[in-house]
């Protein structure tokens, strides 16, 4: 394992008009299951498809129709509560959240209030080499999703796509420990990296497949303490919830101009109504959109149309045996086995397909070569070319081959480039490109040391200066590789440049 430092939650510090103030932070992100089918009924939940095309009846509400559950996505609930370290409850239950909205046919959402699937784990978010913090998960339980309202088709009509409608969500709420905006905008990072990695959820935040709702309240320094000794959410000051935020810059501008906004408020002897808050990125300011609503308020009671959830430990224990190496685990293994240093195995890492991409490269061959040219070469070419490690024209069998020849010293590093890039743009085998285009380093010392002769006779000048100061040595290795085209091999130059001036 890496040797990490455990730091305790350092609170952003905002200086309001009269007072110093704190901010404390909690999140409640909403996953979609990664499911072909939805919660509650066999509709594909295939996005970007034709408006009202992925509904069954039960999605729309109609009359009779009863949910059945989709017993996979009660999987992918228990293999990210294991991923999170949580406690997976055995026994879990499903609630009726009642609230009437167009784009919820049934007039409820069937959810977990009283009993949910998974309860509390953590999230070790990285904030720097060596450095984590702690943020608890208080529980996960799985919901149905609502539909999509439209409101620019028709100047005097709103439309509804219910397709979104009774696909399965897991809601992942942590306590209030994120102290800072850019703290939350980690945490959700990692947890997307986890989920990720799990396939319990694509983390897509631009199809809404992932998204946070952001609780923010701001304390006087001291109070937080004073919260953690009692558990008396009162020390922490009145929440407001900014809803659907997809972007992690977005979380962070959020964060703090709702901090902000609060702290004015109550310098000037307001105080803070609890509220539900939307975001205006092109304003960058929050607005209220309704005041927040406690459990009551929803009539919350059992599901009548569905049984308790009953599971076997001995299921949930198989599930256990089919985790995939998870993200820090990786990490670790990275920096052990193939001697790099944190921040490189955190980028090969960041990825599932580029940390396979990477070990398929290193496996057998120099580890910090192999992630020199993965992060170097092949992750800034697409970066440049706006593309994923998964539309890459290099493939890990291509990319180790060049490594190969540099290893042998077919080829020297400049000429690895100009293969890669022949490599990238037209494809082909390297060793193969190699022979063909006569890319073959010289290691002939012979013909090496016959152009080195050639250059010092041509320019005595130039040698005098250098015997008189060796740094300009480096002028007559640069001629001669120019002279051979960059294939003399540097190491033999450099030696037979010094030998001959002495």
């Amino acid at each position: 394992m890496l040797d990490l430092t455990y730091e305790a939650p350092k609170p952003k510090v905002i200086s309001g008009a009269k007072e110093d103030w704190e901010l404390v932070i909690g999140m409640e992100v909403h996953a979609q299951v990664a499911s072909r089918a939805k919660l509650f009924s066999g509709a594909s939940t295939t996005f970007g498809a034709e408006p009202n095309s992925n509904v069954a009846f039960i999605d729309a509400g109609m009359p009779g129709m009863l949910p059945v559950i989709n017993e996979f996505c009660v999987e992918q609930a228990v293999r990210t509560g294991l991923g999170l370290k949580a406690e997976i409850n055995l026994f879990s239950a499903f609630d009726r959240k009642n609230y009437f909205y167009p784009d919820l046919p049934q007039g409820y959402q069937i959810s977990q209030l009283y009993h949910p699937i998974v309860g509390e784990g953590e999230v070790l978010v990285d904030m720097g080499p060596g450095i984590a913090r702690k943020v608890r998960i208080e529980r996960i339980h799985i919901e149905q999703d609502a539909g999509k309202s439209i409101h620019d088709m028709d100047p005097h009509m709103s439309f509804v796509d219910l397709n979104r409608t009774g696909v399965a969500l897991m809601e992942i709420v942590s306590r209030p420990d994120i102290r800072g905006p850019e703290e939350a905008a980690a945490y959700v990072v990692k947890l997307r990296q986890i989920l990720r990695y799990l396939g319990t959820c694509d983390g897509n935040m631009q199809n809404g497949n992932l998204r946070a709702d952001v609780n923010v309240s701001v304390c006087r320094p001291g109070q937080y303490e004073k919260y953690q000794e009692t558990q008396d959410f009162s020390h922490l000051g009145t929440r407001c919830e900014i809803k659907n935020m997809n972007s992690m810059r977005f979380i962070q501008a959020a964060i703090d101009y709702e901090a902000r906004r609060q702290i004015a408020i109550l310098e000037d002897g307001g105080s803070i109504d609890q509220e539900t808050r939307l975001y205006d990125p092109d304003k960058n300011e929050t607005r209220s959109m309704r005041s927040k609503e406690e459990a009551h308020d929803y009539r919350y009671f059992p599901c009548p149309d569905l049984l308790p959830l009953e599971i076997e430990q001995d299921w949930v224990d198989g599930i256990a045996e089919t985790l995939p190496e998870l993200p820090d685990e990786k990490k670790a293994r990275f920096v052990t086995d193939f001697g790099m240093t944190e921040y490189d195995a955190s980028v090969l890492t960041a990825e599932a397909e580029a940390a396979s991409y990477f070990e398929e490269v290193a496996t057998g061959r120099d580890g910090k070569l192999a992630a020199n040219w993965v992060i170097n070469e092949l992750f800034g070419r697409l970066k440049k070319d706006d593309a994923d490690i998964a539309e890459s024209p290099v493939s890990a069998a291509q990319l180790g081959g060049i490594i190969d020849l540099i290893s042998k010293g077919d080829i020297s590093g400049k000429i690895a480039k100009d293969l890669f890039e022949i490599v990238y743009t037209e494809g082909g085998e390297p060793a193969e490109i190699v022979e063909s285009r006569g890319m073959k380093q010289v290691t002939d010392t012979g013909a090496i040391e016959k152009v080195v002769d050639e250059i010092i006779e041509a320019n005595p000048a130039q040698v005098e200066k250098a015997r008189v100061n060796p740094k300009l040595a480096g002028w007559f290795v640069g001629q001669v590789m120019k002279a051979t085209g960059g294939k003399a091999n540097p190491k033999a130059v450099n030696e037979i440049v010094a030998r001959k001036l002495g």
